[in-house]
Order: structure tokens, then C-alpha cells, then sequence
């Protein structure tokens, strides 16, 4: 289910899709439906100082570094945008790709916190960038707290931190361009290639 979307004019080469959503909201299972069906997408991988999780691989599910690699490509302007994530682990988007697959027309989607989808609203008019800004929010809290336990990734300290963010973040819905409800991961994929479909011109 797709809420309150602005309707907009495809820009030349099609818009950035910034993609946000709470904790533990199946943003990164909907995507991975998304371009299971749709190949030609590319999603931004983001670095991050966190630990990685049981099968994520470097490169693929993100760029793991620790602080130091962090904080010298982020004085070097390597990021579009950098944030602190549950006050637990630094996340940025290296900015080159994304530009790259921008000026090349390739549907270009970052998955990003609310965090970091309020600085790329900063810096984008600044770099030119066209952006449309798409969360993904869950049918009901009581839903997006059984997903967080359900998926076991956590402890309890940990998951008490996501909760509380994940309420700011809730907060924040009226902010973007277009709200997908995820009921349904293929729903969700359809509703988030509709998008896609409609900003870069594409059937």
C-alpha cells in the first residue's frame, strides 16, 4: 500500500531513491525482492563500523571498517552522508558510486536511516542530486516489535536501543515523498517499483 505519494516529473538520468524506514521494518528484505524481480537496480552499499552479522559479506552487505578508516574518508569528503545509528556504530554512503550510476540512468536506490536521510536532504540541493525520499513503515509498532524479536539478531540491550529509535523514527513518517506500508514483502516490492517506474520513465 503506497500513501500519500507526490506525484513528479522524471528528471533527465531519473531521481536518487533515498529508502528509509525503522528498525527491523524488512527494508532490506523488500529491497532484495526488489531487485530479485528487477535486476537493472542498483542499491548503494554502505560502510559502517559495526561488527558484521552472521553471513553478511564485505563489499556485498556493507563495507565493514573500523573507526579510523571511517573517520579519514569522511574528512576526505569520500561520503554523501554519515550518522551515528542507535548510538552504537557509525554508517556513511561512499558518494562516487552513487554518482556514477546517477549520470549513467541507472536506478539508483540508497537504503539509509532517518539519520542519514535528513543529511543527504542537507547536502543534495548543494550537489545538484534529485531526490525522492521513500519510507517504509510497518502495518502496526506491535508488528515492528515482533519482526525485531523474531529475527533474533539482538540482545535485549540492544533491541531496547532500536525500539526507542525506531519510535523517533515512526514520528517521522510525514517528512517523505511516498509511504509504503510493508504488510507483504512482494506488496511492498511492487509498491517500491512503482516508484522507480514512475521517476526514471520506465514500464
Amino acid at each position: 500500500m503506497i500513501d500519500h505519494a507526490r506525484p513528479n516529473a522524471a528528471s533527465p538520468g531519473g531521481r536518487l531513491i533515498v529508502l528509509t524506514g525503522p528498525t527491523a521494518v524488512g527494508k532490506g528484505t523488500v529491497e532484495a525482492e526488489l531487485r530479485r524481480r528487477h535486476p537493472q537496480v542498483w542499491v548503494s552499499v554502505s560502510a559502517t563500523t559495526r561488527r558484521p552479522r552472521p553471513g553478511e559479506v564485505n563489499g556485498t552487505n556493507y563495507w565493514f571498517m573500523n573507526d579510523e578508516e571511517f573517520a579519514e574518508k569522511e574528512r576526505a569528503g569520500e561520503f554523501l552522508e554519515t550518522a551515528v545509528v542507535h548510538n552504537m556504530a557509525h554508517y556513511g554512503t561512499p558518494l562516487q558510486p552513487v554518482l556514477e550510476h546517477l549520470r549513467a540512468g541507472v536506478p539508483t536506490i540508497l537504503e539509509i536511516d532517518l539519520q542519514g536521510a535528513h543529511r543527504v536532504k542537507q547536502k543534495a540541493p548543494a550537489m545538484g542530486l534529485d531526490v525522492v525520499y521513500v519510507f517504509i513503515a510497518p502495518p502496526s509498532y506491535d508488528e515492528l516489535v515482533r519482526r525485531l524479536i523474531g529475527r533474533g539478531t539482538e540482545n535485549e540491550e540492544q533491541r531496547r536501543k532500536r525500539l526507542d529509535t525506531a519510535k523517533i523514527e515512526l514520528a517521522s513518517e510525514d517528512e517523505f515523498d511516498v509511504t509504503i506500508v510493508n504488510t507483504t514483502v512482494p506488496q511492498a516490492a511492487d509498491d517500491l517499483w512503482a516508484v522507480i517506474a514512475r521517476e526514471y520513465g520506465l514500464h
